[in-house]
């Protein structure tokens, strides 16, 4: 291996490293130098020169306690590239409409490997409002925007995710076995959108309808979310209506066709 290949090798090392601690820190949250150390697989003396330099780049910070954390730099670079995405700019007019006509909050997220991730937030005018933000990572099994994508997969890829996933209960009512999750996932594909019933959090409910593109797949769902005290079941068959409105008229804006 000449100079040039063993440079090469090293900077890649060393960008798989880095990128490899951002990510223990944006799940795990603040981690002291043992605890991140065990999550990154790295040495600790390794370890403190990457967050060195991470820290002198503005991408780390690290408190009085030796307990490291992400800043909102990186936060900030994410923002712009989602800012930039043709997806995020055609459903903002969506979303706001949809918050406005429902008057609660509603969410776009798309698939990320074994979860979703929230890309885009209209939040409701109400003083009590959803805890969530852009960037949040949600679990497939027990969200509504989440069994929209479980319910496109094919069996060989349901028994994939549900091998790799434990459906560990957020709730008393999230769904807990694969018979379970296998009659929602039916009833989602018969009816077009999905449902959480106070699955992920305690007395909030949300409905979420497809976001499909020119080729009919599944690239993103949009949901509705409820306190449960605000949500008038009379109103159900409208409000479920209106967000299968909203979301096939992103979907038509896409390029996707019923013809196809």
């Amino acid at each position: 291996m000449n100079s040039r290949e063993l440079d090469d090798k090293n900077m890649m090392s060393g960008v798989s490293r880095t990128i490899r601690i951002l990510e223990v820190l944006s799940k795990k949250g603040e981690l002291n130098l043992e605890s991140l150390a065990k999550e990154t697989d790295l040495p600790k003396a390794t370890l403190l020169r990457f967050l060195a330099t991470l820290q002198q780049l503005g991408y780390v910070f690290r408190d009085d306690a030796d307990r490291y954390s992400l800043t909102l730099r990186l936060f900030s670079v994410g923002s712009r590239a989602l800012s930039q995405n043709d997806l995020i700019s055609k459903a903002r007019p969506f979303a706001k409409k949809l918050c406005k006509d429902l008057g609660e909050t509603v969410h776009m997220g798309i698939l990320e490997d074994n979860s979703a991730v929230y890309v885009l937030k209209e939040e409701s005018s109400y003083t009590l409002r959803m805890y969530s933000r852009v960037g949040k990572v949600i679990p497939l099994y027990c969200t509504a925007i989440g069994k929209i994508f479980l319910a496109e997969k094919s069996q060989k890829e349901l028994d994939a995710y549900l091998k790799a996933t434990v459906l560990k209960p957020f709730t008393v009512r999230t769904i807990k076995t694969r018979e379970a999750l296998m009659d929602q996932l039916e009833l989602t594909r018969k009816r077009g959108w999905a449902i959480d019933d106070q699955e992920h959090e305690d007395n909030i409910m949300c409905i979420a309808a497809p976001i499909r593109d020119y080729t009919g797949s599944v690239i993103a769902s949009i949901s509705v979310s409820w306190p449960l005290f605000r949500f008038n079941k009379d109103d159900f068959e409208k409000a479920t209506r209106e967000i299968m409105d909203s979301a096939n008229g992103l979907s038509q804006v896409l390029g996707y066709s019923t013809d196809i």
